[in-house]
This record gives structure tokens, sequence and C-alpha cells, in this order.
């Protein structure tokens, strides 16, 4: 009990909006925010392993050549999420970019909002896709938000995840 007051207490609740062409965090608690391309640039090492050089607008500026590949993992013709791992990559990059400088804390609470490419609502795929996409960049908790954009200033993540939308079941 006293443990999980702590934790509530220096907690942070991240606001994870994506655009195929940008994603912005914004720190809700600290008030940070991290708005860039949402680009990552991999190159293989003499090993052969997959080893990020760099994520977001650097990322652009990296030179392309025959062994670095830079990738938008949220561009798709038909989807929003078009490379899993290299999503998950760019979106750890971000909550360690805005949490590096916290002394303590736990792994955030987060709000993921995708902000276009859901005409119709989202499908349970998609829906799963970025819960998972959140856990595996060190999300403690997900709430998956599909609507108009969220006011930062009146943000109330225990209000958001009571209204979470589940994608319906079509048979």
């Amino acid at each position: 009990m006293i443990f999980e007051k702590i934790v509530k207490k220096f907690s942070t609740i991240l606001y994870v909006q994506i655009w195929e062409n940008r994603i912005k965090v914004t720190d809700i608690v600290s008030g940070n925010i991290y708005d860039e391309k949402p680009l990552i640039a991999t190159q293989k090492n003499n090993k052969g392993e997959v080893i990020v050089i760099a994520v977001g607008n650097s990322a652009e500026l990296i030179e392309c050549d025959l062994q670095t590949v830079i990738t938008n993992p949220f561009s798709h013709p038909r989807t929003l999420l078009s490379n899993f791992m290299a999503a998950e990559k760019v979106l750890q990059h971000i909550i360690h970019t805005l949490l590096k400088n916290k002394f303590f804390s736990p792994s955030p609470l987060t709000v993921i909002h995708p902000m276009e490419k859901i005409d119709g609502g989202i499908t349970q795929i998609e829906f799963q896709a970025l819960r998972e996409l959140a856990f595996g960049a060190g999300s403690r908790e997900v709430v998956v938000y599909y609507g108009s954009e969220l006011n930062v200033n009146n943000f109330n993540y225990e209000e958001i995840k009571k209204n979470e939308r589940q994608p319906s079941m079509h048979t």
C-alpha cells in the first residue's frame, strides 16, 4: 500500500500522439514535450546485429548508404503502424529521452492516440498493436484513445482510462 502510493506520487503520465510523419509525446506531469519525425536510422554491426544510430529528426540527417537504413515505422498506405519493431524502438527512445533526468521514475502510464488513418474507428488488431507497442516501449499501463485531441492542461488519466473504447467485434 505504501509502495503503491510512492509509485503513484512519482508516476509519469505520457500522452503519445502519432501521425504518419510526426510523433508528439507530452509528459503531462512535467510538461516536457518530444515532437519530431518518427524516423529511425539503423545499421548492422560486424556481428550482423541491427543497432540504432539515430532516432527522430537526427535520423533524417544521417547519410543513407548500403549499411544504413532509415525507416518511418508509421508510414503505410492503409494503416498507421507499418513496422512494429522499429516503432517500438522509436517509442523506447522517446520515453528514455523524456524520463532521463528524473531521479526516480517508475514506468509511465501511457495514453496512445493515433491521430490519422482511423476512419471508421480502429480494428482490434490496430488496438492490440498500439497497446503492445506502448508496453514494449516500457509503459506500465496503457490506454488506447481515438477521437478528438485531448487537452493536456486538464488531462485526467483515470477518466480517459474509464472511458476507453474497445473496438467492436464484427462478424
